[in-house]
């Protein structure tokens, strides 16, 4: 992505997670109507190339490519929801200069479709059939970029590399569940 090879993304909106991360890039999609201003506060804090979700899901038509023209004008990159039809992707693709990735839960029509469409990245988040899911996309677009969710054990996000994902998200610890790591150690209790 802009001559920067991106192999692990942190999953995540939280600001102080974003600010200590070692993750190449974070992916910062949640389950609100997408607003510039938290875009902006994200990308304030990032270090890293930031991709935000624009819509696709909750928020639908037009003000999914507005909100992605936003995004890039704010310097992020975008991602679109599974539920985007392709014509999201494609009408996005035309107003914007930047990588959009779209998400995807199966290898199926409307994944061939999006990829015609112009995603310049598949986002594959398809739970426990997630390598499945990349080893059958792989197979017929060997030169699509993947990125894929990890999963939550090492065995899982090495199963989804060797399927052909090409980068991971992870989802790191909260910074509650770091800070009650961190209070246990002071307290004797770890």
């Amino acid at each position: 992505v802009k001559g920067h090879t991106l192999k692990s993304f942190a999953y995540t909106t939280d600001a102080a997670i974003i600010r200590n991360t070692n993750a190449n890039a974070i992916l910062a999609v949640y389950p609100f109507t997408g607003e510039p201003v938290i875009t902006q506060a994200l990308l304030t804090v990032a270090q890293m190339p930031l991709f935000v979700g624009v819509g696709g899901g909750t928020t639908t038509g037009p003000r999914v490519t507005e909100l992605a023209m936003v995004a890039e004008m704010q310097g992020a990159a975008v991602v679109i929801n599974a539920p985007a039809p392709a014509e999201t992707i494609e009408t996005t693709m035309s107003m914007v200069d930047i990588p959009v990735i779209a998400t995807v839960t199966e290898d199926d029509e409307i994944t061939e479709c999006k990829i015609l469409a112009g995603a310049a990245i598949i986002n594959v988040a398809a739970g426990a059939r997630t390598a499945q899911v990349v080893a059958s996309i792989r197979a017929h677009h060997p030169e699509i970029p993947i990125l894929a969710s990890g999963g939550g054990s090492e065995d899982r996000i090495l199963a989804t590399i060797e399927a052909g994902a090409d980068a991971i998200t992870w989802t790191p610890p909260s910074a509650q569940q770091l800070q009650s790591q961190m209070m246990a150690k002071y307290r004797g209790e770890a």
